[in-house]
């Protein structure tokens, strides 16, 4: 289960177009080093997460794995999406302060 607060977070990066989502599109982006973190649903394949955790490390770009496809692709007005590239920096700390059992500002 995802914290709603980091979905409304989530929702505000793709309202100010600071993600990325689907996984070439993701890839490109962490090359490039825009992406500051990376979000994959649960329930998308071992094979996925595995090669998502990699480029993460090899980048050292913070990961989180958690909600399902459905949830997340909801939170940025999209469809089968499972996984994002949040690309501003303010966004994803504060995601990963909620993750980590932080509140958020307000």
């Amino acid at each position: 289960m995802i914290n709603k607060k980091i979905l409304g977070l989530v929702g505000l990066s793709a309202r100010a177009r600071k993600v990325c989502f689907g996984a070439d599109s993701v890839e490109q982006q962490i090359k490039k080093r825009k992406v500051k973190l990376v979000l994959v649903a649960e329930d998308s394949s071992e094979r996925t997460k595995d090669k998502f955790k990699k480029l993460s490390d090899q980048y050292n770009i913070p990961i989180i794995i958690a909600g399902e496809i459905e949830t997340l692709s909801k939170a940025i007005g999209k469809c089968n999406k499972a996984i994002l590239g949040i690309e501003d920096i303010n966004l994803s700390n504060q995601i990963q302060k909620i993750n980590n059992g932080g509140e958020v500002i307000g």
